[in-house]
């Protein structure tokens, strides 16, 4: 009984969430259009929203630790939900994504997306869609702030293991700016690819930057070690039980 009714919660809550998605985007779409920080207004708006809206209705509680840069960063996070892309919008003062290119051509995210100078990448292409991500950067250097990439390139759920691609070590390499790794437990609560929506802490951590200058090699090595090892002891301490290896 009690699990029928977070799942009627659930279903409430995200219903409830893509309509404000549609009512925040046209509302603020007149302006958002013409100035960028009209744009980023209304998306962290929205992120707050759903973050309030998350506590009271699905029982998801919400911490941010660590130093949240308020400077030009890369930021390379682990990505198990759409609410970790949320909260780490919300969190930072002037983001911008690395996203897929289909994205872009979807409502509302898609129109924001562009107006914020989200650097849309061709995950089909291999190294020509690295490139095309670098001349995009290049092309939107004028916007300081913080450049958000998923390294793993799609969301992965806990327990699951993905290798880290090269794009995030070469955008590194590229921008000369120090890298803000950030951890999270996000989808034990917010799962993949599912409707129920569970109560408890949805953690979110900005760890310590990577100074700018390391070797990209080196520095794709220490940025999977640290956001893998700090991610997986945020979900044991919500009482997450790994896989037994074979």
């Amino acid at each position: 009984m009690r699990l029928a009714i977070q799942y009627a919660r659930s279903f409430v809550f995200i219903v409830q969430m893509y309509i404000a998605m549609a009512v925040i985007a046209l509302a603020f779409a007149p302006f958002a259009a013409f100035r960028r920080e009209m744009a980023l207004k209304a998306c962290h708006t929205y992120c707050h929203y759903v973050r309030w809206t998350a506590e009271w209705m699905v029982g998801l509680h919400v911490d941010i630790r660590g130093e949240i840069p308020d400077y030009a960063a890369l930021i390379a996070a682990k990505h198990q939900s759409f609410f970790d892309i949320i909260l780490i919008f919300g969190a930072l003062p002037n983001p911008r994504f690395v996203m897929k290119k289909q994205l872009m051509r979807t409502p509302f995210l898609g129109w924001y997306a562009k107006w914020l100078g989200c650097i849309p990448v061709d995950r089909g292409k291999g190294g020509a869609a690295v490139r095309d991500m670098l001349a995009r950067v290049e092309q939107g250097r004028e916007i300081a702030g913080q450049i958000i990439i998923y390294p793993q390139g799609t969301r992965v759920a806990p327990g699951v293991s993905k290798p880290y691609k090269i794009g995030s070590a070469v955008l590194y390499d590229q921008l000369a700016e120090p890298c803000v790794p950030v951890a999270t437990n996000v989808g034990l609560f917010w799962p993949k690819r599912s409707m129920l929506r569970k109560p408890g802490m949805a953690v979110v951590e900005f760890l310590p930057p990577i100074p700018a200058g390391e070797d990209p090699r080196n520095f794709l090595t220490t940025l999977e070690k640290l956001v893998e090892t700090r991610s997986d002891a945020l979900m044991a301490d919500a009482g997450f039980v790994f896989p037994k290896q074979s």
